[in-house]
């Protein structure tokens, strides 16, 4: 893969470096040979991963800890910025790139550049991107196709977020999860894309539901002629250029659909009815329902890649999942924790209702770390109706990421629409007595801000 009209790399240094989606390609760059590292703001396991690895990272924004080669001038026309949009305009390493004119590219250009050349597979949608593309990445190395995935969660098969292939080999597929924020996904021209869903978010970039959608439908217009755009039943899509086609597990008129789904011994079995044949009793190794319904979309742009059934029929069965996507961290016959990264109130009421599901006689537990202070605004009564399917539930403070706090946004006016009795706001610090102290059943924690550092220490606690 090769990046248009730029100079030999030899320096890659990456701006937010611990983010999901950097750390794959830099990752992609350090597999390449380049020399890789970068700044983040705090260290994290993901950023430890990538130090392991031989990646150079520091956490204090300070020109005099990049690194030398990158640091001088001479190299500069050798040397890649990249740069996610959540770093801020006035970041002095940042103005220190700019000042002296060295590449500075963001991250969704990156992943433009590297899959222009090949055959490319994009995710788009508001929630189901990263357990869809996980899925499909899995699909096609069980199958032996020659793949290169950039995923935007640690794939547990994969044990990563980024699978290489062989760019120079014959038939090479990328798979790359097409994210809506900043608009990132307009750099990418995919040959075969899914829309999962088009649920209003990120409202703080482009002001109202309806903006989101018609950029939606931007994308789906850069899908190329000749190609396919998958998308959910139901969702408003214009006609484009390339072949449209469906897929669903509740509409009986999509072209791929998931039927007669079961749970037997904790495993959801599905048939998966395509345009030309019936697939029987697959096996999904991970639990819920809305993830059979992931499953269906991968399953459908894997068949119109030319997957051999067997080998779909195995992955589908043998997929572990990806960290913080339903994981189980305790399943025996006293306590049961799983973690899930949902942070908008349809991913809450998906990954709810899918314990209710798998638990229907226990009593849920649930921690929420509200992200972002925007989307709390943006989404209240949504995210108290999606916790009120809990039956208890403990309120952690709103997770600000990039963005200073607005007044009367709190936490507390979330709790106030909930409806159940069993709720509260805890402070991180108090957590772990309270559940030592009062032991539950099954609890699951959400959320997609530092709530993961959380993960092992709950553990750990009700693991004695």
């Amino acid at each position: 893969m090769s990046l248009n009209g730029m100079q030999p790399i030899r320096f890659v240094y990456l701006l937010g470096v611990g983010g999901i989606g950097m750390s794959a390609i830099a990752r992609y760059f350090l597999a390449d040979g380049k020399t890789v590292s970068g700044y983040d703001k705090t260290s994290t396991p993901l950023t430890n991963e990538l130090q392991q690895e031989g990646i150079q990272i520091h956490f204090d924004d300070d020109i005099n800890l990049i690194p030398s080669d990158v640091r001088n001038l001479e190299n500069k026309n050798q040397t890649l910025i990249i740069l996610t949009p959540a770093v801020p305009a006035h970041h002095s390493e940042l103005e220190f790139f700019r000042n002296h004119n060295y590449q500075i590219v963001k991250r969704s250009k990156v992943l433009g550049m590297l899959t222009a050349d090949h055959y490319t597979l994009a995710v788009a949608g508001t929630h189901g991107k990263t357990t869809t593309s996980s899925i499909l990445a899995h699909i096609l190395q069980t199958a032996k196709m020659n793949c290169t995935a950039f995923l935007g969660g640690i794939s547990v098969n994969i044990g990563s977020n980024l699978l290489l292939g062989d760019p120079s080999a014959p038939e090479h597929k990328v798979v790359v999860e097409a994210d809506e924020f900043d608009r990132s996904f307009l750099a990418l021209f995919p040959d075969l894309a899914v829309i999962t869903s088009m649920d209003a978010d990120h409202l703080d970039i482009y002001g109202d539901h309806q903006q989101m959608k018609s950029t939606y439908q931007e994308f789906a217009n850069q899908v190329k002629l000749g190609g396919i755009l998958l998308y959910k039943k139901g969702l408003p899509l214009d006609p484009v250029h390339a072949t449209m086609m469906t897929y669903s597990i509740s509409e009986d008129g999509a072209d791929y659909r998931g039927k007669n789904i079961q749970v037997k011994d904790g495993q959801y079995h599905f048939d998966l009815v395509t345009p030309g044949f019936i697939l029987e009793e697959l096996t999904l190794g991970l639990p819920g329902r809305h993830n059979v319904e992931n499953a269906v979309a991968a399953s459908a742009m894997a068949i119109e890649c030319g997957v051999d059934l067997s080998s779909l029929q195995n992955a589908l069965s043998t997929y572990s999942g990806v960290r913080r996507r339903f994981e189980f961290h305790i399943r025996n016959a006293d306590v049961v924790y799983l973690d899930d990264y949902a942070h908008h109130p349809q991913e809450l009421r998906a990954a709810i209702q899918s314990v209710r599901e798998l638990y229907p006689t226990k009593k849920i537990t649930g921690i929420f770390q509200p992200h972002l202070f925007s989307r709390t605004r943006d989404f209240v009564d949504g995210f108290a109706e999606s916790l009120s399917l809990l039956d208890q539930l403990y309120l952690l403070d709103i997770y600000p990421a990039r963005e200073l706090p607005i007044e009367g946004i709190t936490s507390a006016i979330i709790l106030e629409k909930v409806t159940i009795s069993e709720k509260q706001i805890i402070a991180k610090e108090e957590l772990l007595t309270v559940l030592k102290k009062n032991k539950p059943e099954v609890l699951i924690t959400l959320g997609a801000g530092d709530i993961d550092q959380l993960v092992q220490p709950i553990t750990q606690v009700l693991s004695v």
